[in-house]
């Protein structure tokens, strides 16, 4: 039997592994570390505090996340499937590491952050 995620410390965990499944992804790791050229020692931190926020409503997180994910879209050109393998892998993570109430609602966010960007970036700025 697997815990909820309860405190910080569960969300760093899943944070850390999922981003190091992402960074060794062949779809979307290259986003990440070859476009974005993501700063982990900065990034990790605030993914923690978003984290913490949407499952604990901690108020710990402030930032727009569309603009830093439209900057890297005009290098990338998002596609549906690249936010098909993100998501796949966060959902992936929650359900290998922990489950109970808060997991599932970690996976119910982030299938709304995926999908809320997929329309604002993709369907947004693709060309009709």
């Amino acid at each position: 039997m697997k815990k909820d995620i309860e405190n910080i410390e569960d969300i760093k965990l899943l944070v850390n592994s999922f981003y190091d499944k992402v960074k060794a992804d062949k779809a979307i790791g290259f986003i990440f570390n070859d476009v974005a050229k993501v700063n982990w020692e900065k990034h990790l931190p605030v993914m923690y505090n978003f984290w913490e926020n949407v499952l604990f409503f901690t108020g710990a997180y402030s930032g727009n996340p569309m603009i830093a994910h439209e900057k890297v879209h005009q290098q990338v050109n998002f596609t549906a499937a690249h936010f098909e393998e993100w998501l796949k892998l966060f959902l992936h993570t929650v359900d290998e590491l922990f489950e109970g109430d808060k997991a599932e609602l970690a996976k119910q966010r982030a299938i709304s952050i995926a999908t809320v960007m997929q329309i604002k970036i993709v369907h947004t700025h693709s060309p009709m």
